[in-house]
């Protein structure tokens, strides 16, 4: 590989303070071993399992965190509308309309000088009917290529394995990566498209593992059950966390390297 490489740690859905914990625990450990030039965390259910806040932003950022994407539940916790008004590299899903609060796109310059642009996206299958994610991404794309920016991660927050894969081989060759999020389950599906992007299905969650995909075990059976909505409680124990590792050349963007990650507690 080439000498100008950069290395990035992109975190899966961090679930309650169980999943800060072990993200806390595990990037310093990682950092030893990789030099990441970023690191990137899915923070939309990081308050109690469905929102944000402000405090757990300067929680993630502090444990070394550079950049926080989210998805759907970022809207659950209000307070966090500021920040994602005034902070740069607090997203939400860039493909919601106009006028939405935030935004959905950042650049982060490393301590190398290498620019690196993280894009949020969010699904439309089985999901609410927001702005094309294609579109959306056609566009910003051209505008950061226009730029000189080649380096570009996306987390798409999307429920279909097929909207995922089929956008990440439209942009195969445009973009770094694509590293879905949102079903809390990790694909072993990683891989590099013929034109250079590395492409993960879903990175999963970071969180706890005794649990339905963070969900309290007995809740979410009496929900099944019952079919009555009841009071979300997040589950307990065996802490898990999930995420990639994805290696691209500094000059072209081009991955070189994406290795999945799933660290028991």
């Amino acid at each position: 590989m080439s000498q100008l490489t950069v290395k990035i740690l992109f975190v899966a859905d961090v679930i309650g303070h169980e999943g800060f914990e072990i993200m806390a625990e595990t990037i310093p450990r990682l950092a030893k071993d990789y030099d990441f030039d970023l690191i990137v965390a899915n923070g939309e259910n990081a308050a109690s399992g469905k929102g944000l806040m402000p405090r757990i932003v300067d929680d993630f950022m502090a444990s070394g965190v550079h950049v926080i994407t989210s998805g759907n539940h970022i809207w659950n916790k209000q307070k966090i509308f500021p920040v994602l008004n005034n902070h740069p590299h607090v997203l939400r899903p860039l493909n919601y309309p106009p006028g939405t609060v935030g935004r959905g796109s950042c650049i982060f310059e490393t301590s190398g000088g290498y620019r690196i642009a993280v894009i949020n996206l969010q699904g439309r299958s089985f999901m609410q009917p927001i702005d094309c994610p294609f579109r959306v991404a056609d566009r910003i794309i051209q505008d950061l290529h226009t730029q000189g920016i080649r380096i570009i991660l996306i987390d798409f927050h999307a429920e279909a394995t097929a909207e995922k894969l089929a956008l990440a081989y439209h942009l195969d060759g445009r973009i770094t990566a694509l590293l879905g999020t949102h079903t809390h389950v990790q694909t072993a599906d990683e891989r590099i498209l013929p034109n250079g992007t590395a492409c993960l299905t879903d990175a999963g969650m970071t969180g706890p593992s005794r649990s339905v995909i963070g969900m309290d075990i007995s809740t979410a059976i009496q929900r099944f059950m019952t079919q009555v909505p009841v009071i979300y409680k997040i589950g307990e124990g065996n802490p898990v966390f999930c995420g990639a590792i994805v290696e691209a050349d500094a000059i072209s963007g081009r991955a070189q390297h994406i290795e999945r990650l799933q660290i028991r507690g």
